[in-house]
């Protein structure tokens, strides 16, 4: 009904008379359509059940006030649903772009279980936002009352950015530090721009500096200073820089020319669309047009590469992946936009070598079967004997995930307690680290995951440290 509709605005926009300029009728047009999108996101949202158990809710990680948006949009109470969808979150125009909803909140809708499909929560949280900011409802961020204390958060994405932004309206001086030229980190370089366009990023990024919060981009840190100077700069620091060293596949050939790791390949990628010069780009290195293109893995990033690939103008992209499909980490939602973009995915396979000596032409590899479940109970993939293979491939690009970097090595600061991962340890109740008075939060402290979930991480940091710096300026002033 709503295609419908919509075909009927685009009649009427074509039907103008010729006399009737052309910047008129496309105004015209966009007040129809914008209407029309208006429509579009009160029906979705009139579909909520407002069930007793908001299922969708619980299990969104920051619990956001989902039934009770939904039900100010469907009654076209546009800018008091913004209001409570941002009360719980610092991005929630970001999230509706790029949360898996069909794994969270959009994959617990009542409605689908029901077998009716979930109400398409993520793109009315896009929405309802985007309308904010194109109506001036979103407010500048205003300082709390100044309280004589400086933070420093060292990592400007999700993770830091959420925790800078409630840090500075508790009233503290703020001070972000980022190894790259831009602010956002994965937010800006590792997800593509027809996922996650740039500017909606970058005005999140411009209202932070607004509101005070001091940014030093392009400051490595261990290299420009150690986290003891920071230390002594600040009353408190923040880790946040989450998780960047990409997982390696160990076979023959993994050295080839062509053979690249994802978050390089994307950086490229989403740094020529800002329009800056990438020397591997424009020599051929990270850029996919017509080659042949192998992408192994099977989360959200290699369908980040896949797609991206496609958009290049690859000659062909294949997706190898050691499971099959029901038991892939990454959204079911991406695997369908892929397939129906172009890819080809080849389930149950995993890489033996990348042949071609200097530069791979080809990727050996092996079917695979399910055994017995592992662990986390999802079964683990074993070799299925006598089942070698090989595919055409210019371009291979490993998306095997992220570890954490060693970060005491890089900081030079070896008392700062790791895991056996590389990860930063915290106490649970305080998240502070080992040592006093520095805190970490997002990747860096529970490995790979969500946007969602860095977000969530910075808000409870924030809180955490508030509190531990109110205690520590009282003890000071006891002292005095």
């Amino acid at each position: 009904m709503a295609n419908e509709s919509m075909l009927k605005f685009v009649g009427r926009e074509q039907a103008y008379p010729a006399k009737r300029d052309a910047t008129h009728r496309a105004e015209d047009f966009q007040e129809i359509a914008g209407r029309y999108a208006v429509a579009a996101a009160e029906d979705q949202a009139g579909r909520c059940s407002q069930c007793g158990v908001p299922y969708c809710s619980v299990h969104c990680p920051l619990h956001n006030h989902i039934p009770d948006w939904l039900r100010l949009t469907a009654e076209g109470r546009l800018r008091e649903a913004y209001e409570l969808s941002n009360a719980t979150s610092t991005m929630p125009e970001i999230c509706g772009r790029i949360c898996p909803q069909d794994r969270l909140c959009e994959g617990n809708c009542v409605i689908e279980f029901s077998g009716h499909g979930a109400v398409t929560i993520g793109s009315v949280e896009k929405f309802i936002t985007d309308t904010a900011w194109e109506e001036g409802w979103v407010e500048p961020l205003v300082p709390g009352p100044a309280r004589g204390l400086s933070v420093g958060v060292i990592g400007a994405g999700p993770a830091g950015l959420s925790a800078a932004e409630y840090l500075r309206g508790y009233g503290y001086d703020v001070h972000v530090y980022d190894r790259h030229d831009r602010a956002g980190g994965l937010l800006t370089y590792g997800i593509p721009g027809f996922k996650l366009e740039k500017p909606v990023v970058m005005r999140r990024v411009e209202r932070l500096k607004a509101g005070g919060i001091v940014f030093h981009e392009g400051f490595s840190v261990g290299e420009d200073a150690r986290l003891d100077e920071l230390r002594q700069r600040h009353d408190a620091i923040l880790i946040a820089t989450g998780v960047y060293k990409a997982r390696n596949v160990d076979v023959d050939g993994a050295a080839s020319e062509g053979v690249i790791a994802a978050l390089d390949y994307l950086t490229a990628s989403n740094r020529k669309g800002f329009g800056d010069t990438v020397e591997a780009f424009e020599d051929g290195r990270l850029d996919a047009a017509g080659k042949n293109v192998v992408v192994i893995g099977g989360g959200d990033t290699a369908m980040d590469c896949v797609r991206t690939a496609i958009r290049q103008g690859a000659k062909s992209v294949k997706c190898l992946y050691r499971r099959d499909r029901a038991n892939m980490p990454g959204s079911q939602r991406e695997v369908a936009n892929a397939e129906e973009e172009g890819a080809e995915f080849v389930w149950l396979s995993a890489p033996l070598g990348f042949e071609g000596g200097e530069a791979v032409h080809a990727v050996r590899a092996n079917r695979m079967r399910l055994g017995a479940a592992d662990a986390s109970g999802r079964r683990s993939p074993e070799v299925d004997p006598g089942g070698e293979f090989a595919l055409e491939a210019d371009m291979v690009i490993k998306a095997l995930g992220f570890d954490a970097e060693d970060l005491p090595g890089l900081f030079g600061a070896p008392e700062l307690g790791v895991s056996r991962w590389g990860t930063v340890l915290v106490d649970g109740r305080t998240l502070m680290t080992s040592l006093d008075g520095v805190f970490a939060a997002g990747d860096i402290v529970r490995g790979a995951s969500l946007v969602v979930w860095a977000i969530r991480d910075g808000r409870d940091v924030a809180s955490a440290m508030h509190k531990w710096l109110k205690n520590k300026a009282k003890n000071e002033r006891q002292a005095a």
